[in-house]
């Protein structure tokens, strides 16, 4: 009789292809609505948003705010009124409200100014406690941060990312959903992340259950400064290790791995399978990063406080528009303004994150208390406390998800059925990295959640 050898590869294609045989018997399909909400998202309005934005001359956060017409007041009225016309064509389905807070003795507001950023909420139907959540900056800028009379236009950094989530709260509040999506037009964030520090603090302060951070800063331009044009990719920065991670949780990570599977890194997988099973000629790039090299932006005062969170943006940068003040020196037009933007490009990205949003918040919530076990042992396995079974009516079960530690996205799966247990046979806990998501009814999946605090998307805060 010949023995044959199963080497860890054959054995991990053999579970993958049951995955599949199983996946036979799981949920439908969503192509179906994710193409739908894709198709809806516009270019058009994008344009119009984006225009109407840039016509209030400057929305420094230092700026006008008394005039119907021009500065940073008129800007945030205006956005509040498209969050209220949309919330009246779906019944009054979105809270729209003004978060404020004064600031005064720092570096960029020296004296007192209310920041003000905007936000409208879309409350789910059985788990309304857990949010996902898309924002972007109102406030523009031009090369001297302090100047806020001289024109800053704006048009891609940041009205590119506001249109986006007005585009997305159209597109998006003619569905109703499982979990809660919040619309963040966010101030201050020239002058010092202040809109993103006051709307964290308030999902920490009220114990939201915030899942993901989609931050979407300029995200409509195809023209590099190094002369590449390419409306083909777009970029997602994901941070590693929680910012707020104990010294015991990082001694713990040191022997178990996490490093490169924090939630804000899963996170950024989610979005970029997203792009690949849903999205024509979109091919995003996770970059493992907080943000570009020594740069920052809205998303970071959420993972200060140890919420998953992601900058979504072009891949292709122009600094000669970025802070800029409006001129041409040596035939090089510098600033700002709307001939610099892609609106279909926009639109590309914008239906990125609605696509996102929906297929999480349709989703049941990600796994909490995911653990595992298999050292010194054939086999791996992991364990996961079940959902609430109220607030998550839709969950069909689980999939275990695995993947080589070298490898950059999840290759092997396994639904597992309704159970908060599994064993993998005779695959071995050292040479890969797991995780567990839920899947709906539907075939909405949660994001992967790696075993421990180093993964943990919503149980983090009891924790500490």
């Amino acid at each position: 009789m010949r023995t044959i050898l199963k080497t860890p590869l054959a054995i991990a294609l053999m579970l993958a292809t049951q995955s599949a045989t199983t996946f036979a018997q799981e949920p439908n399909s969503t192509d179906a609505q994710m193409r739908d909400i894709l198709h809806k998202v516009s270019a058009q309005r994008i344009e119009q948003d984006i225009t109407t934005l840039v016509n209030f001359g400057t929305r420094h956060t230092l700026s006008e705010t008394e005039s119907d017409t021009r500065g940073i007041g008129a800007a945030r009225r205006w956005i509040k009124d498209e969050f209220d016309k949309i919330s009246s064509q779906c019944g009054g389905c979105l809270e729209v409200f003004f978060q404020s807070r004064v600031f005064s003795g720092e570096t960029r507001i020296p004296d007192p100014v209310e920041v003000v950023s905007v936000i409208a909420i879309q409350r789910g139907s059985s788990d309304a406690d857990r949010y996902v959540l898309m924002s972007g900056d109102i406030d523009s800028r031009v090369s001297d941060v302090m100047n806020f009379t001289d024109d800053a236009p704006g048009a891609n950094d940041n009205a590119s990312g506001v249109a986006g989530v007005l585009e997305a709260a159209r597109v998006l509040s003619q569905h109703k959903f499982n979990g809660s999506i919040v619309y963040a037009a966010l101030a201050g964030e020239e002058q010092g992340l202040f809109g993103g520090k006051v709307l964290a603090e308030h999902a920490l302060e009220n114990n939201w259950q915030l899942q993901a951070v989609l931050n979407n800063d300029m995200i409509g331009n195809i023209e590099g400064v190094n002369g590449v044009i390419d409306n083909t990719t777009a970029r997602i920065f994901a941070e590693g290790t929680r910012q707020n991670e104990s010294s015991s949780e990082a001694r713990l990570r040191r022997f178990t791995g996490g490093e490169v599977d924090s939630p804000s890194r899963n996170l950024a997988r989610y979005i970029d399978k997203m792009a690949d099973l849903y999205m024509d000629n979109l091919d995003t790039m996770v970059i493992y990063r907080l943000d570009r090299f020594r740069r920052g932006g809205h998303h970071r005062p959420f993972n200060d406080l140890g919420f998953p969170g992601v900058r979504i943006m072009e891949t292709n940068e122009n600094y000669n528009r970025q802070h800029q003040d409006l001129r041409e020196e040596d035939g090089i037009k510098y600033g700002d303004t709307l001939d610099g933007v892609n609106f279909e490009y926009a639109a590309k990205l914008t239906g990125l994150n609605a696509i996102s949003l929906a297929s999480m918040a349709w989703a049941p919530s990600p796994p909490t208390e995911v653990e595992i076990s298999g050292a010194v042992q054939p086999s791996t396995t992991l364990k996961w406390k079940a959902l609430d079974a109220a607030k998550n009516p839709q969950l069909k079960g689980y999939k275990i998800y695995w993947r080589y530690t070298d490898a950059p996205q999840w290759q092997f799966s396994q639904f597992v059925g309704k159970v908060n247990e599994f064993t993998l046979e005779n695959v071995v806990i050292d040479n890969y990295f797991f995780g567990v998501a839920s899947v709906s009814e539907d075939g909405y999946e949660s994001p992967v959640v790696f075993p421990g605090a180093a993964g943990a998307f919503l149980d983090w805060q009891a924790a500490e």
